[in-house]
């Protein structure tokens, strides 16, 4: 199932990462850029979802689709 995460500034300076209907982030980022890295690591791993940056104010500033992976590999080999 497809996840929302949303990246927003810490009141205490740095960045966290929240997922949807949690109120509290279980990791804190020195960087946007590094919290925003681990949030599509995420999504990666629960098989896609959606990534929203927050600004102070509470508004969605920007919004990145991280996309379902197939459960298997698709494989390189020929069949003959």
């Amino acid at each position: 199932m497809a996840t929302k995460r949303y990246v927003q500034q810490n009141a205490h300076g740095g960045w966290e990462v929240l997922k949807e209907g949690h109120r509290r982030a279980p990791n804190h980022y020195e960087t946007q850029q590094k919290a925003l890295a681990r949030a599509r690591e995420l999504a990666r791993r629960e098989g896609g979802g959606e990534i929203r940056v927050m600004n102070t104010m509470g508004k969605v500033v920007d919004a990145v689709t991280v996309p379902r992976t197939s459960a298997r590999p698709k494989s390189t080999k020929r069949v003959a």
